[in-house]
């Protein structure tokens, strides 16, 4: 008798009995399915950052002058690997000067990893004070203002120096009545006793950061008010005392006057933004940084120390 074949299954006709009977031999029927998600075939893809540092605080006294904006860098990141880890580190703001100080730089701000080489942005230059150091405001990634003393200085910008230029100088102080504190150098340049203004070049973020802080000017008397800050989050400078940079800006402190009395205020802390294709984007943060869509990227915006593992 002829055996009967069909793919995967033999019947043949049993010679000692009426039934038929099933051969041992079988063949898988189905799909051989591969793990997907198993490596991610993803290749490296380019990250863009802005890295913005603390502002310097505004100087203090008679006249101070305005802090300096903190350093303004932004670039791409290319072909960035898969696993990469980067770190933010957020730079705060300078404090103030007192009645008597100049105000203190603010702090650095750093995107790193052992993979690539490290962004980092120099803290606003402080503010000069009548009373310290000839009045002389302090360099930064944006310059301090000088103060009112006679032959002071503005703080010069883009200290340490890279390119792209991280920000501008600050603006010297008025000796001659009615006397005033320079305004701090913005990330978008301008200078005098009104704080520089702000920038908003980087193509990943619109909001206009890194303005500097307004001079003071006389105190009492029926004086005008100080300069205003730069656009971008600078403080005002004071007839009497100034007002703080912005928070996650690195906005300038506003300068103070006053004889002894009048405070220079505080720089704005920095922020670091990174934009990654939404297709590659992983996940993987720490931090608690924001995390938004914007057409075919993903935002992720650090106000504290965080990380992102590509």
């Amino acid at each position: 008798m002829r055996d009967y074949k069909i793919p995967g299954l033999q019947i043949e006709e049993a010679k000692n009995s009426n039934k038929n009977k099933f051969s041992n031999k079988r063949k898988s029927f189905g799909y051989q399915i591969l793990g997907f998600g198993s490596g991610g075939g993803a290749g490296p893809y380019d990250i863009q950052y802005l890295v913005i540092a603390g502002g310097g605080g505004g100087g203090g006294g008679y006249h101070g002058g305005g802090g300096g904006a903190g350093g303004y860098r932004y670039g791409t990141l290319t072909g960035v690997a898969i696993g990469t880890a980067l770190t933010t580190t957020i730079g705060g703001g300078g404090s103030g000067g007192g009645g008597g100080s100049s105000g203190s730089n603010g702090a650095v701000s750093t995107l790193g990893s052992p993979d690539i080489t490290d962004v980092t942005s120099a803290g606003g230059g402080g503010g000069g004070s009548y009373y310290s150091a000839g009045g002389n405001g302090k360099n930064g990634g944006s310059g301090g203002g000088g103060a009112s003393t006679s032959g002071n200085s503005a703080g010069s910008g883009n200290v340490p120096s890279v390119s792209p230029s991280q920000g501008n100088n600050g603006g010297v102080g008025g000796h001659s009545p009615p006397q005033y504190g320079g305004g701090g150098g913005g990330g978008a340049g301008g200078t005098g006793g009104t704080g520089g203004a702000g920038s908003n070049a980087s193509p990943i973020d619109s909001t206009l950061r890194a303005g500097g802080g307004g001079g003071s000017n006389e105190s009492g008397g029926g004086s005008p008010p100080g300069g205003p800050g730069g656009s971008g989050g600078g403080g005002n400078g004071g007839n009497g005392s100034g007002t703080s940079g912005s928070a996650n800006t690195g906005g300038g402190g506003g300068g103070g006057s006053g004889a002894g009395s009048g405070s220079g205020a505080s720089g704005g802390t920095g922020v670091i933004i990174l934009s990654v294709p939404t297709a590659s984007y992983s996940g993987t943060t720490s931090g608690s940084p924001t995390v938004t869509e914007s057409g075919a990227n993903t935002i992720i915006k650090f106000t504290g120390s965080g990380s992102y593992t590509a």
